[in-house]
C-alpha cells in the first residue's frame, strides 16, 4: 500500500482548476437572473434620479454637502453617498446610460455577487478620489462605480473562464472604448475615481471568480456516489479517512472490500 494514503479528517479536498465553458446555464436560471437585475437596475436609476430632483429642488446644495473632500476625515462617510449625487442633469444623463449597460450585464449571473462587486467598487473609487484628488474640490457621481462594473465585466469572463462572458467583455470594450480617454487627466474631470473604480473592478472579478472545479467525473469514478470522506480498516485494525479526490481511492475501497 502507498506510505501515505491517509489525509486529515477534515476531508479538504486540494484545489482543481474551473474548465473553460460556453454553457450559460438554464434558460429559466438566465431568465430569471436577468429580471431581477433588470429590476435592480431600474431601482437605482430610479433612486437616483429621484435624488437628483431632490437636489435640483435645493438649489444643487446637497452635491457638495454629501460628495467628497479630498483628504477631509470628516467627509470618509460620504464615499459611500458621492455616487448617488451629482452636480448637473447633463452629468447624471451622461451617467445614466453606461451605468444602467454595465450594471444589468454585472447582475445577470447573481445579484448577490453584483451587490458584493458594488460594495468593492464604490470603496477603491471613492478611496481614490479621497485620497488623489486636488484639494479643494468636492468629488460625486456615479462614473466611478460605471467604470468598476466595466473593469468587471471585461475581465469576469477570463477569471470565471466563461466563454460567452468574455465574448461579453470583449463586445463592451469594443463599444465603449472612447470611455477609456476619461482615465487620462482632465481639467474638471474626477480620473482619479475612475481608475479607483476599474481597478476595483477588475480586483472583484478575481475576488469573486467562481472556484467550483469542472463537472466531469473521472471515467472510473462513474456512477458512483462518494461520501465527503470514506472511512476503512487497515490490515493493523485501525480506521482511517481517505480523500475521494485521491487517485488511488478506488483502489483502496476495493482491498478493503475484499478484507486485505
Amino acid at each position: 500500500m502507498s506510505n501515505n494514503p491517509v489525509v486529515p479528517s477534515s476531508g479538504r479536498q486540494p484545489a482543481q482548476r474551473r474548465a473553460w465553458s460556453m454553457d450559460p446555464g438554464s434558460a429559466e436560471t438566465v431568465l430569471a437572473n436577468a429580471r431581477r437585475a433588470l429590476f435592480v437596475m431600474v431601482g437605482i436609476l430610479a433612486l437616483i434620479w429621484a435624488i437628483q430632483i431632490a437636489n435640483a429642488v435645493d438649489g444643487s446644495n446637497l452635491t457638495p454637502s454629501y460628495g467628497i473632500v479630498p483628504r477631509s476625515v470628516g467627509s470618509l462617510p460620504h464615499i459611500l453617498s458621492a455616487p448617488f449625487f451629482h452636480f448637473t442633469w447633463t452629468h447624471i444623463e451622461g451617467n445614466s446610460g453606461p451605468l444602467f449597460i454595465f450594471g444589468f450585464l454585472a447582475a445577470y449571473r447573481g445579484v448577490a455577487k453584483f451587490a458584493a462587486v458594488t460594495g468593492v467598487v464604490v470603496l477603491t473609487s471613492g478611496f481614490a478620489a479621497w485620497f488623489f484628488e486636488p484639494t479643494g474640490t468636492v468629488g460625486a457621481g456615479a462614473s466611478g462605480v460605471v467604470f468598476g462594473y466595466f473593469g468587471y465585466i471585461m475581465v469576469r469572463g477570463f477569471f470565471d473562464r466563461h466563454g460567452l462572458d468574455v465574448l461579453i467583455g470583449a463586445v463592451m470594450a469594443l463599444c465603449f472604448a472612447y470611455q477609456f480617454s476619461v482615465l487620462l487627466p482632465h481639467q474638471g474631470i474626477g480620473w482619479q475615481a475612475h481608475v479607483g473604480g476599474l481597478v476595483g473592478g477588475i480586483a472583484s472579478g478575481w475576488i469573486f471568480r467562481e472556484r467550483r472545479a469542472s463537472g466531469a467525473v473521472p471515467a472510473a469514478g462513474r456512477g458512483k456516489v462518494r461520501a465527503p470522506g470514506q472511512t476503512v480498516a487497515l490490515p493493523s485494525g485501525k480506521k482511517v479517512t481517505i480523500d475521494p479526490a485521491n487517485p488511488r481511492a478506488d483502489l483502496y475501497k476495493q482491498l478493503d472490500d475484499m478484507g486485505l
